[in-house]
């Protein structure tokens, strides 16, 4: 009888975590456990009389009871204002308009594959990467779309295919955070900073643009970065392939590439106009007393309403030229089908709201804050420990829950208050949690793409496993981590506001 080999140390710790994160509920129920767990809490510490003194004002902020009467009135007659009144929930569907049918019309697709065909050869890795971290505007069609068009084009190139399908999920994963164009991940970011900062100052409001610098820098640096653990690390340990080519290699049809090119030159005219309002010093989208861009203007209200359309017209041009999109009911169709995308988060929201809400009305949220800061504060626990640590932490929470809203959901109104009371900005606070949500993305079990990109890898070789995947992605997590680090070090030691309206620490009252 042939022995069965034993998995090695590294692939039994993945195993468990699997099995570990398998158990845990679906985020929706997780956050009905929470909301209860709040509801106890509430009960016990307004019984003790838990109370925390505010070092912003002295006031001395006391726990409160939520299953008193008073409480129950409350829970009932504002479950549905909790809801409907959470701000981020109607910018996030607004954008997803205009990027749903972007991808659904097949602009996203299209414009991914032209990127490929269209570079040099020398500039074939770089331009996949890049592809790859942009392609995180399209929410899911970076990670779904690209690892195929990358696994087909590297083979063009002499390459393993494992190469592209690697290297092209670690681009659009691990460096998930950096972008030079907000879509999103910032939207769905946003939408939980602020409600957890208004736990400490209620007139916080944040933009979707307060991490824009950093990511934007992000962009470049980590292209170069996983670029170079492609060339030293990946492509030397795959080596050259054995199999038969499984996956189609046609390139763009003439008429898609007639559709791509109208959509491109439609979204460059659209930008134009916005600039004719923006530009000029008596623009009307700047601000009409001060002549500012960011601070309080036209613009920055109307940015996600911008961005909506800025993705909406090229899909509609792309779709009505290819042929895609051929009549209205092909047009009504393509909108539901990309809002109904956005259902398990709807549901989400409800209860994340009204988890806040307890959170809020509980005064839990700022007695833990600050007990918190005071503990930091005692151990000296700040600046770069404290933020490496708090990364690390992200990216262990996201081995066992993937999607990056529900993780931010519990942790904003914990972290981004005591951050906020050790004297560090809301927009600092996520930017730290995105790194962490990033830098372990491709290897983390709990992300639904992975079991697709094993499909991928299948195509090529009918024995690759998770372990074969992982033990590929692991060397971009490991320096991506150190990468997103040390430009975050860096970047903290310089002072640098990490976007519009987003500064390291809090302006001094």
């Amino acid at each position: 009888m042939e022995k069965k080999e034993r998995p090695g140390l590294f692939n039994r710790f993945l195993n468990v975590i699997e099995r570990l994160g398998n158990r845990l509920p679906d985020p929706i129920v997780l956050f009905i456990i929470l909301m209860v767990a709040i509801l106890v809490a509430s009960f016990f510490a307004g019984i003790a009389g838990l109370t925390a003194v505010n070092p912003a004002d002295g006031e001395t902020i006391t726990a409160v009871n939520l299953l008193s009467s008073a409480g129950m009135v409350r829970i009932l007659t504002e479950a549905i204002s909790n809801f409907s009144a959470f701000p981020p929930l109607g910018m996030v569907l607004v954008v997803m308009i205009g990027i749903g049918l972007a991808e659904k019309s097949g602009y996203f697709e299209a414009a991914m594959r032209r990127a490929i065909e269209v570079s040099p050869k020398k500039l074939m890795l770089p331009a996949i990467i890049l592809v790859g971290i942009i392609g995180n505007v399209a929410g899911d069609a970076g990670p779904i779309i690209l690892p195929p068009i990358a696994a087909m084009v590297v083979m063009r190139l002499g390459y393993h295919p494992f190469v592209g399908l690697v290297m092209a999920y670690a681009a659009a994963l691990g460096a998930f955070s950096a972008n030079v164009i907000p879509g999103m991940s910032e939207a769905l970011a946003m939408a939980f900073t602020v409600p957890a900062a208004q736990i400490i100052n209620p007139d916080y409001t944040g933009n979707l643009l307060m991490n824009y610098y950093f990511t934007a820098v992000a962009t470049v640096f980590l292209l170069f970065i996983i670029y170079y653990v492609t060339k030293k690390i990946t492509v030397p340990r795959l080596g050259t392939y054995q199999g038969q080519e499984t996956v189609s290699n046609e390139p763009l049809e003439r008429k898609e590439v007639k559709a791509l090119r109208w959509a491109n030159i439609s979204v460059i005219l659209a930008a134009i106009f916005f600039m004719i309002f923006l530009v000029p010093e008596n623009g009307i989208l700047r601000n009409p007393e001060t002549g500012s861009i960011v601070q309080e203007s036209p613009f920055m209200d109307s940015i996600v309403f911008i961005l909506t359309i800025l993705f909406f017209i090229p899909g509609l041009v792309y779709g009505l030229v290819s042929g895609t999109l051929r009549s209205t009911k092909d047009f009504g169709r393509m909108l539901s089908d990309s809002m109904a995308t956005m259902g398990s988060y709807i549901v989400l929201v409800f209860f994340a709201a009204q988890m806040l809400a307890y959170f809020s009305w509980s005064n839990l949220g700022p007695i833990i804050a600050i007990k918190g800061a005071n503990l930091l504060e005692a151990v000296d626990a700040s600046g770069i420990p404290l933020f490496i640590g708090f990364i690390l932490l992200a990216g262990l929470i996201n081995m066992l829950i993937g999607s990056a809203s529900a993780k931010w959901a519990i942790l904003a109104p914990v972290f981004v208050p005591m951050f906020m009371l050790l004297g560090y900005d809301p927009a600092f606070t996520q930017l730290l949690y995105r790194i962490g949500d990033s830098f372990s993305n491709p290897i983390t079990p709990m992300l639904p793409y992975l079991p697709l990109l094993l499909a991928f890898a299948q195509k090529y070789d009918k024995n690759a496993g998770l372990g074969t995947l992982i033990s590929a992605l692991l060397p971009y997590a490991i320096v991506l981590f150190f990468a997103w680090s040390a430009l975050l070090i860096v970047w903290y030691l310089l002072g640098i506001p990490v976007g519009i309206d987003g500064p390291i620490h809090l302006p001094e009252s």
